[in-house]
Order: structure tokens, then sequence, then C-alpha cells
């Protein structure tokens, strides 16, 4: 069996096929706590730290992080760290809150419509560095028109000026990452669509697509019809939602794409984080790996007495750091109300895509549990 030692700030954490994923024992990282400390304005306190996008810059590791105001609405902060674990520097301001007329848009872009789209709040932010541009999609909802949410991309070299370039797509999306490099000379993209039909599961919530583009700023994506993931029924652990979570990342044997996955149970909807390996050249073609990386727990929600927590057994990624020794940090949500970071090596994901697979279009395991491989 694969078995992997992950050193994480002088901790050695071990990860294999059966605990694919190490918790820090530091967990959690960045809480309300300490973003109210800096954001004391009694209309920017907030309940909620989760959902972060995360980018190297400037020897720090930025953390774009979702939170939710005590009025209901998200916006994004921004902490750095220098050693992407502890230590961090919460922003005396938000970096981003629902667009107004005094924000940087780009040419062409309709701000009078993007400010109407996000007046709901904005939430869940992907970042992609391509050259030394930062790529953010992130989710703007509507304030009066119920359930309407558009991924819209905003542009940034410094994370101290963001320039909004509306929607990515002039449709419901849910969720959206970017390639961090250019396949067979075009920008690729993973896309979850919104459902308004079949409520919080089910539908078009279970598939993902893949997009193609020649320029991420231009907002011009041409989705191919077809998903290239879906699950639907069967006791799949993703079988009635499933997205993509952080931007996939390179490795020899393809692009490795951590996602989240939820199948309801008689308790509500726990997500857990899945991972595939996408083809180089071709990322419509990909594994995926029927076993989860992680389940939630107890662990990733340590909070203290009379704290809030938002949505219980919630594990929720947007973004992850590869090390050039393989190994990888993942920044994921806890209840959608703390941040957390675990550890886990390429090389263990790859072993569960190519070992302990699932049909990417109907759920059918590639494996046989008795213990012959189908």
């Amino acid at each position: 069996m694969i078995r992997k030692e992950v050193m994480l700030k002088d901790n050695p954490m071990i990860v294999d096929l059966n605990c694919p994923v190490a918790r820090f024992p530091g967990n959690p990282v960045l809480t309300a706590n300490e973003v109210n400390q800096v954001w004391q304005d009694p209309g920017l306190q907030v309940t909620t730290v989760h959902n972060a996008g995360i980018a190297l810059h400037d020897g720090n590791t930025v953390m774009l992080f979702r939170s939710h105001l005590r009025c209901g609405m998200s916006v994004l902060g921004i902490a750095r760290s220098s050693n992407g674990v502890d230590g961090w520097r919460v922003e005396p301001r938000p970096a981003m809150v629902p667009a107004t007329e005094g924000d940087a848009f780009a040419p062409g872009t309709d701000a009078t419509a993007l400010i109407e789209n996000e007046s709901g709040g904005v939430e869940d932010p992907r970042i992609t560095q391509i050259g030394d541009t930062y790529y953010i999609t992130y989710s703007a909802y509507h304030a009066t028109v119920k359930n309407r949410v558009r991924v819209s991309l905003a542009t940034t070299r410094d994370f101290c000026h963001f320039l909004r370039h509306g929607p990515v797509l002039e449709q419901d999306m849910r969720n959206v990452v970017v390639f961090p490099e250019s396949i067979g000379g075009r920008y690729a993209g993973l896309f979850r669509p919104n459902d308004t039909t079949s409520g919080d599961v089910g539908g078009i919530f279970t598939q993902i697509k893949l997009g193609w583009t020649s320029s991420v700023a231009s907002n011009r994506w041409e989705l191919q019809p077809e998903p290239i993931m879906m699950t639907d029924a069967g006791p799949s652990v993703f079988s009635d939602k499933i997205g993509p979570g952080a931007p996939p990342f390179r490795t020899d044997k393809g692009w490795l794409s951590v996602f989240h996955g939820v199948r309801t149970t008689m308790a509500g909807n726990p997500y857990v984080l899945g991972v595939g390996l996408h083809d180089l050249a071709d990322p419509a073609q990909v594994e995926m790996s029927s076993i989860p990386i992680l389940f939630p727990s107890r662990a990733d929600c340590r909070v203290e007495d009379g704290t809030y927590i938002h949505v219980p057994q919630v594990v929720f990624t947007c973004g992850v750091v590869r090390r050039d020794d393989g190994s990888i940090l993942i920044y994921y949500g806890g209840n959608d109300t703390v941040m957390n970071v675990g550890v886990t090596h390429e090389d263990v994901l790859i072993a569960l895509c190519e070992s302990y697979g699932q049909d990417p279009l109907t759920g059918r395991l590639k494996y046989d549990i008795s213990g012959h491989r189908s």
C-alpha cells in the first residue's frame, strides 16, 4: 500500500489509501473570532470564515475567504500567512463585497447588470494563476430573484486591486474552476450548472461539464454539451450532488481535481471531498475515485460553546497548494463555519483514482469489492 509521510509545521503526518487526508492538529486555522478582532465595525462582524480560494503571492499564502456578515450576506476577505498554516494576518476591510459604481470594471462589462446580480452577496472564490495574473471565479447572488446565482470573474495582480469582468456565462452556475495552463492552445474549465427545478440535490446538480475558451478574461466559454462527470442514484457517496472544488493542478500522470459530493441521508445532506484524475491533453477523459478523500467529522469544526455553526456535516474546498515534493495542502471549510488545513500526497490521490475508481458517467465501480479487479 502506498504510504507517505508529509511534514506540516514540524508535524509528521501519515497518509495512505485508508487515510488519504490527514488533518492538521492545529485546526481550525482561521475563524470568525480572528476576523472580528480586525473587522470591529458592528456592520462587518461575521459569523463564519470558510470556502476560501488560495494563492501564493509575494512570498505569502493568500487566503481569499468567504464570511457571512451577521445580516446574512456573504463577503470576501483576505488573510495572509508566511507559512500557509498559522499566523494569518487579516486585512482591515473586506476585499470584495457586492459590486458598486465605485468598483473597477473591465472594458465592455455591463456594470449596471453586474451590480444588480451581485446585490445578494459574493461567495466561494476559486483562484487560478496564469502568468502574473490571478483569475478569481466567484458565485454572485441576486438579492431579490430567488436562487439566481451566476459565477463571475475578477482579476488581480496584487490582491489589493480587483478588476470585475462580469458573469463567465449568461446562465446560472454554482461552481466554475479554471485550469492553470493552456491545453492545445485553449484554456479549460470545469462547470457545475445551477438547478432551480430539483431543490438542493439531484437534477443537473449531479453533473460537471467541461468548457473551453481562447481567453479566460473574455468570458466567452463554449461548454461541451454532455457532462464529463455525472452521478445518479445508486449507493455512491456522490449520488445526489457533485461539483468542482479547487482548481486542478498538474502531475506527471494527469490533472488532479478535488471536488465535492453529496449523498442525501435521513439526517440531511453531508458533503464529502472526492478526487478525479484528468488526462493532460484531453481533460474530458477522467478517472474518478469512488472513495472520498475526506468525510466530515467533529474535528472539522472545533469551536467554543455558544459559537454559531452554519451547516453541520460539511467539508468543502475551494483551494489547494501542491508543494514541490508532491505533497498537497487542502484548505477546506468545516461546517461552513471555520477554515481548516489537511495534507495529502499526489501519489495517494492518483492511486485512488487508478485502483478504486468508478465510471465517471454511470457510477459503476471499476473494481470488484470481493477482491478481484473487474
